[in-house]
């Protein structure tokens, strides 16, 4: 099974079909390369970037220019997220289609949760 969650210590011997619970409160939170930006990964599959996270973001911080190389989607938890489109409150959801871009700001700080089938794209001012 190519899906895990990395640093769960319960996973080790499962068996393939057994279900993977998940003590998210055991999870440290790692630095993205993304100032202020901290994740927890929930799920990943290396082999087709499918992914499950929660992201916590410190006032004020920014995910650069990226495009959403498949459908992804995001459930704020705590905060607001907001791009040149508009924002997404605690408690509200949004989804984005394959090929859109922008600039994702969390000014007050924000907790999410993204699902992501692929991975982002991240681009260079003027891409």
């Amino acid at each position: 099974m190519a899906a895990v969650t990395p640093d769960a210590k319960n996973h080790d011997g499962l068996g393939t079909l057994a279900s993977r619970h998940v003590d998210v409160d055991e999870l440290p939170w790692r630095k993205t390369r993304f100032p202020g930006i901290e994740t927890k990964v929930l799920m990943e599959d290396t082999e087709t970037g499918l992914s499950t996270a929660l992201f916590k973001w410190a006032p004020g911080s920014e995910l650069p220019l990226h495009v959403h190389v498949d459908i992804e989607q995001t459930y704020v938890l705590e905060g607001r997220l907001v791009d040149d489109e508009g924002e997404v409150t605690a408690g509200n959801f949004v989804w984005r289609p394959k090929d859109s871009r922008h600039i994702a700001r969390a000014p007050d700080g924000a907790l999410l949760i993204g699902f992501f089938l692929r991975p982002n794209n991240f681009l260079k001012p003027g891409d």
